[in-house]
């Protein structure tokens, strides 16, 4: 049975720290090291051995220790990263305390993306590296910019910069349909990419730029094409002409998240209830969580077929001649989300290797998420009209892929809804 007595070597070792007396401390910290039976114990007295040294070797030692046992430990993250120079003790804020956002607000880049020949706009071709201009017909590929690296969620937490400074961009609101949108730089007017209606720029929003994008990887027709396949297959016959699909981009925000769930539950065995247990190891890379309100019931049917994890460093030009979705979920509202789903995923995981199992209980207080970024990625949008009625298609602008309401979904949601469900 495990021992407490390594637990009060810990407590005895932290009283000793606050009270300056490190060479005792450290006594009691090696041999709580000596005899821990557990592995929180184990990261905590690794970690407070770091903070006692001034030796960096040996801090270093310490410290990864501590992450060996607890690879998401924050205090070892942030104390190892200052020891590499990554972050700086003054950037570390107070979590009751977040610093207040300046009142300046960056300017967005103001490219203006003009032919080199004939001085008329260039637009983003839509076949993943190229911008045409509208005039001459004059390409020009883009470079294959790298991937951009993940945000340490841990780290922007500790400095602030999860809430970063917004930059000022153009945007246009759809008196019709409600959606939001942001313009290219040098762009005063757009269409809506959902209902189709004209509209001129009305002002500018403070967001957040991306940290990548997704750029399109084929044209409308293609994308027709995609949706004739889909309808064909479906053996769906609209009611008259379907209108062509109308390209965007999406804010989606992505978070790796890893850890374990410890879980007990009850299991019937040799026709008696048997109390178990056990723990769950949970990584995931890439949980995808919409950053706007509209599709956000379509999206996820598709969201996962998205590679966001090659995704390039987010550049305007990539939006040029095309509208881009304004995100209306914030960064820390979307981690919430993130981390219900890794929940709930794991969960249906234990229920899935045990069976039939009751009272399942679960502690994710070890779950964390490690890094986040925000990508832009695209879709084709359309409706089609099947007896009077209007439904939803959404295609993959990275691969294809094709997800729509058909009529017999909206059969059985007209069902549910008269039934209450």
């Amino acid at each position: 049975m495990p021992s407490d007595y390594d637990n009060n070597l810990l407590r005895e070792a932290i009283i000793n720290i606050k009270a300056k007396d490190f060479s005792l401390a450290r006594r009691y910290l090696e041999r709580a090291l000596d005899i821990a039976d557990d592995r929180e114990t184990r990261t905590w007295a690794s970690y407070w051995m770091s903070q006692i040294t001034d030796d960096p070797q040996e801090k270093r030692k310490y410290l990864e220790e501590a992450l060996a046992n607890d690879p998401t430990h924050p205090e070892a993250r942030r104390a190892l990263a200052v020891l590499d120079g990554k972050l700086k003790p003054d950037e570390i804020v107070d979590p009751e305390t977040l610093p207040q956002q300046s009142a300046e607000t960056q300017r967005a880049k103001a490219d203006r993306f003009a032919c080199p020949k004939c001085g008329a706009r260039m637009v983003f071709d839509g076949d993943g590296r190229t911008l045409v201009c509208e005039h001459c017909t004059r390409s020009q590929s883009l470079d294959d910019s790298m991937p951009e690296f993940e945000q340490d969620f841990i780290l922007a937490m500790a400095t602030g910069k999860g809430h970063r400074k917004p930059v000022a961009v153009k945007t246009f609101n759809c008196q019709g349909c409600g959606a939001q949108f942001i313009l290219p730089p040098q762009e005063i007017s757009s269409i809506c990419a959902y209902c189709g209606s004209p509209h001129v720029v009305l002002g500018t929003k403070e967001l957040v730029e991306p940290d990548s994008i997704i750029p399109m990887a084929f044209n409308q027709r293609q994308a027709a094409q995609y949706l004739v396949q889909w309808v064909e297959k479906r053996k769906v016959t609209p009611d008259g002409k379907v209108p062509a699909p109308l390209g965007l981009y999406l804010p989606v925000w992505t978070f790796d998240i890893f850890g374990n769930i410890p879980w007990s539950g009850t299991v019937y065995r040799d026709k008696r209830q048997v109390r178990i247990n056990g723990e769950r190891n949970v990584s995931f890379n890439d949980i995808l969580v919409p950053g706007a309100p509209r599709l956000v019931d379509l999206l996820p049917k598709i969201v996962s077929s998205f590679d966001t994890i090659a995704a390039p460093a987010y550049d305007a030009r990539y939006l040029s001649g095309w509208p881009a979705e304004a995100y209306e979920t914030a960064m820390s509202d979307a981690s919430l989300e993130a981390r219900k789903q890794a929940v709930e995923r794991t969960r249906q995981r234990i229920q899935s290797d045990l069976g039939s199992i009751n009272d399942l209980n679960y502690n994710t207080s070890n779950l964390s998420i490690l890094s986040f970024k925000l990508v832009l990625v695209p879709i084709w949008y359309t409706t089609y009209l099947f007896e009077g009625r209007s439904f939803r298609v959404v295609i993959n602008g990275q691969n294809g892929t094709v997800y729509g309401e058909t009529p017999s979904q909206g059969i059985l949601d007209w069902v549910s809804g008269l039934l209450g469900k």
